[in-house]
């Protein structure tokens, strides 16, 4: 009876599992516990068998000086241990550098895509399996390599099988490099073990080859294929779940079942919905091109939600374009005609009396009819694939008075007047979306929000909140609003200062502007501090990623208020290392 095996835990797995442990804290989910258990569970059901083979055969061994004595198919407990702790370890990393990553666009629906990088792949899987067949069959000194390849490789092919696209199109980020950290991890560790003798190869069933001086060639070969497994697997999960998510009418809802994503991995392609596969790659697009700050925050939703909540960006983002890019008023008001006319078919009175669609549908052949004939060919997955099955009609009618707002801004006239047509205004363009994305939030959330009261005090807070953003926004665009002929800072701030609004679009810059400026932030900042409390009482599956989308875009305004700013066509920017730390700052505050 000895402990230097579970010394080996103690010095090098467990406080790796600590450290990686807390270090995607920040960034877990109850989905990523489950897909660790779930290839923990398949890991040490899978291996079991192999490794006690290979111990009753004395392939290789454990000194009786190493471990404490328990056993369970003639395998030591620590051997156990060490498959549940390599899994967790190689699949925390796996999570961890795999989180940016929006696994619904890889999916693909073409039949025939990369068919011949998953032939090959199998080809070389098969013949690596052969080849471990064939050294078993021989005996010998290849012995224990043929078996890690005879063992391995029928995994490995049936992972690769089943989801080649997934491993094909995820960065190698997300692949390789999880596999190579942990696997030089325990070359390290497995060299010092066998030089400590903790355990031991048998002389004739190995090759003699080292990789490195203590470290043999079939213990290097063992970490690197079991780490590829564990990522297979990892990404297999991924594969499956992408495929629940985003096709919804398919599926039951909540946490998927083993069943449910064996049948999510297993789906035809024929019968992936193209459009909305369309719609939410629209989506993803515009968010990268057109707010960082929010496409990083994305990344912290659970997927669901993640997608809906980009399905909506894409709808307002797209909205507002048709009306800020349309040549003449005339044709900017005919957009959101056409905009108020497609609500008035999407929340049109229902049999039982409500104006908003209960569950997900098919497309109505009618309203499908509308877009196809009254919108561009860009803009139509974006009203195809608004969740409006989990949003009231209200903030979208209320967002398009915010659009008639911006089309006052002509011939003269400036319609925010007074700092109550500003508060006016941003409710309407911010507050609504805010509204609207907790919306969302409830909608794919099973926690109990509390009473009717508690509702509408959380829902009133993020209204509030929205108003602090867009106050943002409007103090970081005020030259390129100027260059619109729009002000949107009020009239009778500007006649305190001595100025109209045309010195504003003559020269949007200089003290008295900064001075405007910093006035605005002071109430963005003011409404923000009293707004986020409302944040902690929100559910737990979106609270910390609302608190990244929020700090990521409020810390614009903290850049605003630095001298010298950079700025980029106009806006002030903050660095891409800088908007990280604010969302792991946001994160770890749980």
């Amino acid at each position: 009876m000895g402990y230097d095996y579970a010394l080996v835990h103690l010095k090098y797995n467990i406080p790796l599992a600590i450290g990686l442990t807390l270090l995607y804290r920040p960034f877990f989910i109850r989905f990523d516990a489950y897909k660790i258990a779930f290839n923990i569970i398949i890991a040490v059901l899978a291996t079991t068998p192999w490794d006690s083979y290979l111990i009753r055969r004395k392939i290789w061994t454990y000194p009786s000086h190493a471990v404490i004595g328990s056993t369970l198919f003639s395998i030591p407990a620590e051997e156990y241990f060490f498959f549940v702790v390599q899994t967790y370890n190689t699949g925390l990393l796996y999570l961890l550098l795999s989180k940016p990553v929006f696994h619904s666009s890889l999916l693909d629906a073409r039949k025939n895509v990369f068919q011949h990088q998953r032939i090959l792949g199998q080809v070389f899987i098969s013949t690596v399996m052969g080849i471990g067949f064939l050294l078993v069959w021989a005996g010998g000194k290849g012995l224990y390599l043929g078996l890690i390849l005879a063992w391995a490789g029928p995994f490995a092919l049936f992972l690769w099988s089943l989801a080649y696209q997934f491993l094909i199109k995820l960065p190698l980020s997300s692949t390789l490099l999880p596999v190579a950290l942990s696997t030089s991890y325990l070359w390290a560790v497995d060299t010092f073990e066998l030089r400590k003798g903790t355990w031991a190869i048998e002389t004739g069933t190995k090759l003699g080859i080292h990789v490195w001086d203590g470290l043999e060639v079939e213990e290097a070969i063992f970490f690197l294929v079991t780490n590829i497994l564990i990522v297979f697997g990892m990404v297999a999960v991924d594969n499956a779940f992408a495929v629940v998510v985003t096709f919804p009418s398919l599926f039951p809802a909540g946490i998927p079942s083993t069943i449910t994503l064996l049948k999510g991995i297993l789906l035809s392609v024929s019968k992936y919905d193209t459009k909305r596969m369309h719609g939410i790659q629209n989506g993803i697009e515009r968010l990268q091109k057109k707010s960082r700050s929010f496409y990083l925050a994305s990344a912290v939703f659970p997927a669901a939600l993640r997608i809906d909540l980009t399905l909506l960006y894409s709808f307002c983002r797209m909205a507002d374009d048709l009306v800020d890019d349309a040549e003449t008023t005339e044709e900017a008001r005919d957009w959101i005609s056409k905009l108020q006319k497609y609500f008035d078919q999407v929340y049109k009175p229902m049999d039982n009396g409500l104006s908003m669609p209960m569950d997900r549908m098919p497309m109505d052949p009618i309203l499908s009819q509308y877009i196809f004939q009254n919108f561009p060919e860009n803009c139509q997955p974006a009203l195809e694939h608004l969740p409006t099955q989990a949003i009231s009609a209200t903030p979208f009618h209320d967002l398009l008075k915010g659009f008639n707002t911006d089309l006052a801004f002509q011939n003269g006239v400036f319609p925010i007047e007074t700092e109550y047509d500003l508060e006016k205004y941003a409710l309407r363009v911010a507050g609504t979306v805010a509204e609207m994305c907790l919306e969302l939030v409830y909608y794919h959330t099973s926690s109990d929000i509390g009473s009717h009261d508690q509702k509408k005090h959380i829902t009133d807070c993020a209204g509030r909140m929205g108003v602090a953003l867009q106050y943002v926004n409007i103090a970081r665009d005020i030259q390129t609003d100027a260059k619109m002929r729009r002000v949107y800072i009020p009239t009778t701030w500007l006649k305190e200062t001595g100025l109209q609004p045309l010195d504003i679009i003559e020269n949007p810059k200089g003290p008295r502007v900064d001075a405007l400026r910093n006035r605005l932030l002071d109430i963005a900042f003011a409404e923000y501090g009293e707004a986020r409390k409302a944040i902690e009482k929100l559910p737990a599956d979106g609270r910390a990623p609302i608190r990244v989308a929020v700090e990521s875009y409020m810390e614009i305004g903290r850049v605003l208020r630095e001298k010298g700013f950079a700025t980029k066509k106009g806006r002030a920017t903050v660095p891409k290392s800088r908007r990280l730390k604010v969302a792991l700052l946001a994160l770890s505050q749980r």
